[in-house]
């Protein structure tokens, strides 16, 4: 006689710390297998979107750094990007230099986030100390650069908020070989670890149609093996100037989105690399900016590549020095729509170890 189970509703989450953040997942279980999964948004809403139509643009951008805290740098830079597009300003060399290095590094810093909070997820304590160590450099040299150690505010629309202070440079080029080696470390520890494979690898799997369909970008889609990188697609500040790979797997699994990540990593070093070489010493770091800025009567979208995907900013202006609608595509609310998918017929433990592999920030997923 087959053993009967009732089904079970649970709650995971809003305060639980495998959800990163005020989310919560409601399951329906029969046993230890789910059955339904409905994910529950908006504990962390602030309303930026709305807020932003009563702030000037510069007053805009500490709201960014409140979306995706984790990687600040990034959300700044977009919407400073389509201000720039909108008003056809030009931006120093200099400048786009000291863009371009803050974001590679703000990539590095958090796919270590990602990494360490990840392992410590699914029961490996070491790998988030080390993890954090080395997030620590790259924290320390924003925390030089701006004052700040979480939320930026460095982008300025025609440029950034000042010049890198004397040596910083040398100390970004210090971090490069520094960051290659403990990545070699990172996968002696890990990537090779048979309770580590056996707990990620054909977890959580679709395939590249699934992922088009369901809007997902970034390590999200390219472990389906599409070759899809907004910094080769439709090249942005200076990218187009340099050389670097776009990783892709094709195992559509949590194990297939870790190595995507990790040679993210490998890729943002090399971009580093090579904009440290070419870097200007001399020159402006803000372009020609009106002293009020006011958006010409329009609209525009224009997205970039975030640490977690297409990360979007869509503007609608009325001529103003206020803007008259402002909206973020955010890729943590996107690549959160496939997660119900995903846990069906999955067991509580996996659970975990799906959602971790999103790699979801949740100031992000709720704006």
């Amino acid at each position: 006689m087959a053993l009967r189970t009732e089904e079970l509703l649970l709650n995971v989450g809003p305060q639980h710390p495998s959800t990163h953040g005020v989310f919560r997942v409601i399951v329906k279980l029969d046993g230890e297998v789910i059955k339904e999964a409905i994910p529950v948004m908006g504990y962390l809403h602030r309303g930026t979107e709305k807020l932003t139509e009563n702030l000037n643009y510069t007053q805009i951008i500490p709201y960014t750094d409140r979306l995706d805290y984790v990687s600040a740098m990034t959300n700044n830079y977009v919407l400073v990007h389509t201000v720039e597009k909108m008003m056809q300003l030009e931006v120093p060399e200099k400048a786009q230099f000291l863009r371009l290095i803050v974001m590679e590094l703000q990539r590095i810093a958090s796919h270590l986030v990602w990494w360490g909070t990840y392992l410590l997820d699914i029961g490996a304590m070491s790998p988030f100390l080390f993890a954090f160590r080395d997030r620590e450099k790259i924290i320390d040299l924003f925390n030089e650069l701006c004052g700040a150690r979480l939320t930026y505010n460095y982008m300025r629309v025609g440029g950034v908020k000042w010049d890198a202070p004397e040596g910083w440079i040398n100390k970004v080029r210090q971090f490069v070989p520094y960051m290659k080696s403990k990545l070699d470390e990172y996968h002696t520890l890990v990537s090779g670890n048979e309770i580590f494979l056996s707990r990620i690898k054909g977890i959580g799997k679709y395939d590249a149609q699934t992922a088009i369909n369901y809007g997902l970008s970034g390590a999200n889609l390219r472990c389906t093996g599409v070759d899809y990188d907004l910094r080769k697609k439709q090249p942005y500040c200076i990218y187009d100037r340099f050389s670097f790979d776009v990783p892709t797997q094709t195992g559509g699994d949590c194990y297939a989105r870790y190595l995507v990540r990790m040679e993210e990593i490998v890729q943002s070093l090399r971009i580093l690399e090579q904009a440290l070489e070419q870097f200007p010493e001399t020159g402006e770091t803000m372009g020609k900016v009106p002293r009020v800025i006011r958006v010409p009567e329009g609209e525009l979208f224009a997205s970039i590549e975030s640490p977690r995907g297409e990360l979007g900013c869509y503007i609608i202006s009325k001529g103003k020095d206020k803007p008259y609608r402002l909206k973020f595509k955010r890729p943590s609310f996107v690549n959160l729509q496939i997660l119900p998918k995903l846990l069906v017929g999955e067991t509580m433990t996996n659970l975990i170890t799906i959602l971790g592999g999103v790699d979801i920030v949740v100031g992000e997923v709720d704006g």
